[in-house]
């Protein structure tokens, strides 16, 4: 129910999620009279052709985009929202997704699901596109705005240890540890604030493979497999890279349309054009994982569209079916109650 057009991009994005994969259902979240409704006008065979893989439960509440996490932690608990990741917790569902109220989905799902061992705050990360054919992990990318050397620490911690489980069930793992930097506002080890500064000196002691400080530039040159920043500064880089991505597609756009010389290059490249584009979509990676809880909680972007909700689906389909959050626990250690830093 939540995000910026709710309904109207949510149920679309879910429908055609389950028509690419066979193998999965969807448990369907919120005031079920809306829900069944859309259903009906838009496929009025959906019992049918979905036989068993579209569940609906009823909330009495919304969280509103604009509702501090307090009160709807305290006050809706009957929400769409703490439905969903109660789902998770009592194992109805494998993982929940939400484009709504990112500091709700935060403070619900780290009072009902909880932390993992050793970790003080959740984190959200995302892959985002290098210019090495790979991808960047960054977090965190808007949950923490406010963050401790130590909190940096976990995140670095975390990070590593979901780049490692993703090479491993993709079958890609080398046997070398992520590498990881540090944004920061210059290489040099005498640069940033106290904090920054002060999270360099536990990441060089620790047991990671720290490559060092690394700016903004190095986000998309694919300089170390994991970038770590307080949500402040990851959430302001994370909507700068959508912007300019948004803008070159669309003067790619204009420039074909400007002159007949100009469409016949764009029709000669329009190959790698069209790869450009759709690589540059930051759509294509909507949807970025809550690291540090103890369950698989997925945030979209308030305003994606039916295309990029179904990837943010699709991204939390995958994580659930590789174990991704038991293989984390694992690599962090916290099976013994121990991080190994």
């Amino acid at each position: 129910m939540g995000g910026d057009h709710g309904p109207t991009v949510t149920l679309p994005a879910a429908v055609e999620f389950l028509e690419r994969h066979a193998a999965y259902s969807v448990l369907l979240v919120g005031r079920e009279p809306d829900l069944r409704a859309w259903l009906d006008r838009h496929l009025p065979r959906w019992q049918h052709t979905f036989s068993g893989r579209i569940d609906l439960l009823h909330a009495d509440e919304i969280v509103a985009m604009d509702d501090p996490p307090a009160v709807a932690l305290k006050n809706k608990r009957r929400s769409s929202m703490r439905l969903a990741i109660e789902a998770v917790q009592d194992g109805r569902a494998d993982a929940a997704v939400s484009a709504g109220n990112t500091g709700a989905l935060m403070a619900i799902a780290r009072y009902v699901l909880k932390t993992l061992e050793g970790i003080d705050r959740p984190a959200i990360a995302t892959a985002l596109p290098n210019r090495t054919g790979g991808s960047t992990l960054m977090l965190d990318l808007g949950a923490n705005v406010d963050c401790t050397a130590e909190h940096l620490l976990q995140f670095a911690l975390m990070g590593c240890a979901l780049v490692s489980a993703l090479n491993e069930a993709a079958g890609e793992s080398s046997g070398r540890a992520p590498t990881v930097g540090l944004l920061n506002v210059g290489e040099e080890v005498i640069k940033g604030n106290d904090t920054v500064r002060a999270a360099g000196e536990l990441l060089r002691g620790s047991s990671l493979n720290f490559y060092g400080n690394v700016e903004g530039n190095d986000i998309f040159k694919g300089t170390t497999d994991v970038i770590v920043c307080d949500g402040f500064v990851g959430n302001v880089a994370l909507k700068t890279s959508e912007g300019l991505a948004q803008m070159m597609g669309s003067f790619l756009k204009e420039e074909f349309m400007r002159s007949w010389s100009t469409k016949l290059v764009a029709l000669i490249a329009q190959t790698v054009l069209r790869r450009f584009a759709k690589r540059v979509d930051h759509r294509r990676y909507n949807g970025a994982a809550l690291l540090g809880l103890r369950g698989i909680v997925v945030k979209s972007h308030g305003s994606a569209d039916a295309y990029a909700f179904r990837h943010a689906l699709s991204r939390a389909a995958d994580a659930a079916s590789k174990g991704l959050n038991d293989k984390i626990a694992g690599a962090l250690g916290t099976e013994s109650g121990v991080l190994r830093v």
